[in-house]
């Protein structure tokens, strides 16, 4: 065991200075997203006692996702991508701590917080996209993903359970003569939240990344394979809405509290941390589509199942069905993604961050029809009919991914072939040969 784990190390050890900063840098993100994911949803159901407010709170996230991916296009023609990077870790750490000591959580207040998070993570996501993007190539992005998910479902295991153990244990509790309750808890986390913020930003500095040379980057007009792209990232940004929210709401109207939502998702995140890894590890490019389509059908029964039983075993099942699929779909989805990006790039000659910045738009769409389709059933309907049936038609409609991204594989791959053939009789590529 300990000789294949330093050979592990070892296969680390020889990846290039960058993808391994980005790597340990996101390693000690990792640690923050689960409070974003997970205990932010519960904190707004404990204060508000609405799941209405939780996707009022997340579809402001996801405007200042879209807005501050806009100012970032600007902002790399005067400051270097590490340094947005490292801004948007932060960010992210002091809008959750202004969050957390907020007094009064109203509608106003809400879509203030959420935007503001949404900017932080929009600094954030971009930067890493385009980070990740120039750091990597197609063959060792499976790796990549497959160690970042390993981060992201270790800490899926560690975070929500320390955390949930914490504000367990704190409420009522009398510390320096006072007596504390759960949202002091959330206070003393978000403090950890930043330290570990400063951290990551130390060991981003290590790094040595470079801007994107061109500086126009907001196009409408692209070639087919990314306009297919773009159908899959709204399709993705539709179902990760609702992975961000109806977690924490079902958990908290059906199974308990806090504690209860960190157990099932700890539990969860065990087996599928050592799978990613396994499968990022040894998986090839051709691989891709087969996880990606055995996540997207986990992720359905998981729907089914909270949507037939709607108890709390139905809750826990789906819970762990999400906890499984997230960062299985991620390790075929994001590679696949930065595949098409290498391919239109060049038969466009654009910016990559023009995909960056069009990619974010594409999920935002998703991300805002799914959570407007949640408040329009809990409007008309009830909230129970909503959190029944908005994540089986989304979870239903998430099949239709893999056609598309099976697709979108195919015409990438084409390109490559044609580019190798048309090279070796040292003339330039036709890329009129590729649909428009």
């Amino acid at each position: 065991m300990f000789k294949k784990l330093k050979g592990e190390y070892l296969f680390f050890k020889q990846q290039t200075l960058n993808i391994r900063t980005l790597l340990l840098t996101n390693m000690l993100y990792a640690m923050i997203l689960p409070i974003i994911e997970i205990f932010v949803g519960a904190y707004i159901m404990r204060n508000t006692g609405s799941s209405t407010f939780v996707v009022i709170y997340q579809l402001c996230m996801y405007i200042g996702v879209v807005t501050t991916s806009v100012l970032n296009g600007v902002l790399l023609q005067r400051f270097k991508v590490g340094m947005l990077y490292g801004f948007g870790i932060l960010l992210t750490a002091i809008s959750l701590m202004v969050m957390m000591f907020v007094q009064s959580l109203g509608i106003v207040e809400l879509g203030i917080a959420g935007f503001a998070l949404g900017a932080s993570t929009g600094f954030f996501w971009t930067n890493r996209y385009l980070l990740t993007l120039n750091s990597t190539n197609d063959e060792n992005r499976n790796y990549f993903f497959g160690i970042e998910s390993f981060f992201f479902s270790t800490w899926s295991i560690i975070i929500p359970l320390a955390v949930g153990v914490l504000l367990g244990s704190i409420d009522g509790k009398v510390i320096f003569g006072q007596t504390v309750d759960v949202n002091s808890g959330y206070q003393i986390v978000t403090v950890i939240v930043f330290a570990i913020a400063l951290a990551a930003c130390v060991v981003l500095s290590k790094g040595k990344f470079e801007n994107p040379v061109q500086k126009e980057f907001f196009y409408v007009k692209f070639h087919s394979i990314w306009n297919k792209m773009l159908a899959l990232a709204s399709l993705k940004g539709m179902v990760q809405g609702f992975l961000v929210t109806a977690p924490a709401i079902l958990v908290m109207k059906l199974v308990g509290n806090e504690g209860s939502l960190g157990l099932i998702q700890g539990f969860g995140g065990a087996a599928t941390a050592i799978l990613v890894y396994v499968l990022g590890r040894i998986a090839k490019p051709k691989h891709r589509m087969v996880i990606f389509g055995f996540g997207l059908v986990v992720f359905f029964i998981g729907t089914l199942m909270n949507g037939i039983l709607f108890s709390a075993f139905g809750v826990i099942v789906f819970v762990l069905c999400k906890v499984l699929f997230q960062p299985i779909h991620d390790l075929a989805y994001y590679p696949t993604m930065m595949k098409a990006i290498d391919v239109v790039s060049k038969i466009e000659k654009r910016n990559e961050y023009a995909y960056i910045l069009s990619h974010e738009i594409g999920m935002f769409v998703g991300r805002a029809f799914g959570m407007l389709m949640f408040i329009a059933l809990a409007y008309f309907g009830s909230e129970i009919f909503a959190l029944k049936y908005a994540l089986i038609f989304v979870g239903g409609l998430q099949l239709l991914s893999l056609p598309l991204a099976k697709n979108i594989v195919y015409l990438s791959g084409n390109f490559e072939a044609e580019k190798v053939c048309v090279t070796d009789i040292n003339t330039q590529p036709d890329f009129s040969l590729l649909p428009e």
